[in-house]
């Protein structure tokens, strides 16, 4: 067998491809993104980019009832997106194998919140997988698909922050090739109706009764007998967790967490003195066991907020601060756009005009940080849209002049779509701002549909958001570049002070996969240090004795700067 280094991401894709799995459609967000991207390589599994979550899920319900076994991948606020053929496929169960991979971000990370996915899986109803490392997010996966085939249900596989970027050894073997299961109409089950959907509902609590029973018997469960005085109930990354900070404590470690495997809890608990439930995120395991009458101690000792270490564990349980080596201090870097950013110019015009801006999620949430500080609230994938129209409809059509709504590209065909068209049937006069930059930044630069590229870098059709927007109804759409500060100025100024809906769409590549002429500016003696040109906030202009300086490392020659400098202070450096 041969062994390679993997991110948990890699090895979730690796065992996709030895499961034999034929589809896979996702959406990118971190900390999922690197399934897909690592499934894309294996010329056996068709892989795409859905526009959004929703999308991925029933394309990969639609490849399981053609028999294929298929997954979709996503991040925890993904989930909600998908959570509709998400439940309902619990009822209707599967043909081919259904592997929903979610990755949760204990810590936010890069999110906008911590949301717990395992109450999606006992919401759903539905047989919850979560693994411990790399090598267990390999081999669990092919065990989900197995427990997706003799059960009849999709699976829940439940990763987070540190398992999808840790790396790990890990074992690889060859794929197994799967015929299509045949295809039978079979409208009983797959058509959800009230008087099916009645009948499967108790189908799939039966199944999953059914599954916590033969629970106990899941090789992905294990109990490790040490010290019987402490007695540890625990999973995925906090198990690693536990095994570094008490290595003589008895342990549970559960593979499945939804359902429960309560018979092995009941046993394990009558094996030791105490129990003690260590779980990142909410009390979900603590609850459950407490309901079983098993005094478990778990969230008295431990944070609900944030992520968890081995010191942590340790101080909790022993009282001791473990010894640990300062860090050197370092000088604060707030997060910024890149140097060469093509949103930058916007938010200057957004925060010079002192617009409301309804943002969104991508990159450009950082246009709420100063020195721009040219977003006013961000709540969901596509809510600037529909957040903007409620805005004007509670405040009036004057109100509207003034707000924007800005959103990016992949995040417009992601969930924006739908609100633009609510703009025009219910007869908004609001504006909205499109940040074309040619790719989906935030998560790494994945393709999205205008980019003209699928998931495996081959030619697609490229979807033109100015023909999408005027589809959608919208008269008026203005495409400027957004270096062209006055272009951008009037507008802004011209469609936000229109009685009409209207779109603007900024257009020009991320400043990472178009690079800039890259040649850098320095600023001359006519400075009049006014620091106009901080106002951008560029991370490759800072302040040295008093004076704004470029460094000319960080500098990639985009040329914003020299534009809003107001006395031509500003270079190409000649050498």
């Amino acid at each position: 067998m041969e062994k390679k280094i993997m991110l948990g991401n890699e090895a979730f894709a690796r065992g996709a491809y030895e499961a034999g799995v034929k589809v896979i459609s996702s959406y990118p967000g971190t900390p999922s993104t690197e399934v897909t991207e690592a499934a894309a390589r294996y010329d056996e599994i068709h892989v795409e980019w859905a526009p959004n979550e929703k999308v991925g899920t029933e394309v990969a319900v639609g490849a399981c009832i053609g028999g294929a076994r298929a997954l979709s991948c996503m991040k925890h606020v993904g989930l909600n997106v998908a959570a509709d053929p998400f439940y309902t496929a619990a009822y209707t169960g599967v043909t081919g194998g259904l592997v929903i991979l979610v990755a949760d971000d204990n810590g936010c990370h890069s999110s906008q919140n911590e949301q717990d996915s395992r109450y999606h899986g006992k919401g759903a109803g539905v047989p919850v997988l979560e693994p411990a490392n790399a090598q267990e997010c390999k081999d669990f996966m092919k065990y989900a698909y197995e427990l997706s085939e003799k059960y009849d249900t999709p699976v829940l596989m439940r990763s987070n922050t540190r398992i999808s970027h840790s790396r790990g050894i890990v074992t690889v073997g060859e794929r197994e090739e799967r015929e299509n299961k045949p295809y039978e109409k079979n409208i009983q089950k797959y058509v959800a109706m009230p008087a099916m959907a009645k009948k499967l509902h108790i189908a799939q609590e039966k199944r999953l009764n059914q599954i916590e029973k033969d629970s106990r018997e899941f090789p992905i469960n294990r109990i490790e007998m040490n010290d019987k005085k402490i007695g540890i109930i625990t999973s995925g990354i906090c198990y690693q967790y536990v095994k570094e900070a008490l290595p003589q404590a008895s342990v549970l470690k559960m593979g499945i967490i939804n359902p429960l495997p309560k018979d092995l809890i009941r046993e394990f608990a009558r094996q030791v003195e105490e129990v003690y439930v260590i779980e990142e995120g909410n009390p979900f395991f603590e609850e459950q066991i407490r309901a079983m009458g098993i005094p478990a101690k778990g969230k008295d000792m431990f944070t609900i907020q944030g992520e968890y270490s081995a010191n942590m564990i340790r101080e909790a349980f022993t009282g001791e601060t473990p010894e640990h080596v300062p860090a050197q201090p370092a000088p604060g870097r707030p997060p910024l756009m890149c140097a060469g950013c093509p949103h930058r110019g916007l938010f200057y015009i957004l925060g010079k005009l002192k617009k409301t801006v309804m943002g969104d999620i991508g990159c450009y949430t950082l246009g709420a940080l100063p020195p721009t500080s040219a977003m006013d609230a961000c709540l969901c994938m596509g809510a600037s849209i529909t957040m903007a129209h409620g805005f004007e409809k509670a405040r009036g059509a004057e109100a509207a002049k003034d707000t924007v709504a800005v959103l990016g590209d992949s995040t417009f065909f992601h969930s924006g779509i739908t609100g633009l068209i609510n703009m025009n049937y219910n007869q908004s006069t609001g504006t909205v701002i499109v940040l074309d930059n040619r790719i989906t930044g935030m998560t790494g630069h994945q393709d999205n549909p205008s980019t003209g590229k699928n998931a495996k870098g081959e030619p697609a059709p490229a979807i033109d958001i100015a023909d999408m927007a005027r589809a959608c109804g919208v008269k008026h759409i203005v495409e400027v570049d957004p270096f062209d500060l006055p272009a951008v100025e009037k507008a802004v100024k011209e469609e936000t002070a229109r009685e009409e809906l209207s779109v603007i769409i900024t257009k020009r590549p991320c400043a990472l996969i178009v690079k800039q002429p890259n040649i850098p500016h320095v600023i001359t003696d006519s400075c009049k240090n006014c620091k106009k040109c901080m106002d951008i906030g560029c991370p490759a202009i800072e302040m040295e004795n008093g004076r704004p300086v470029i460094a000319a490392e960080r500098c990639v020659g985009c040329g914003l700067c020299k534009r809003v400098c107001p006395f031509g202070a500003i270079e190409e450096e000649v050498k």
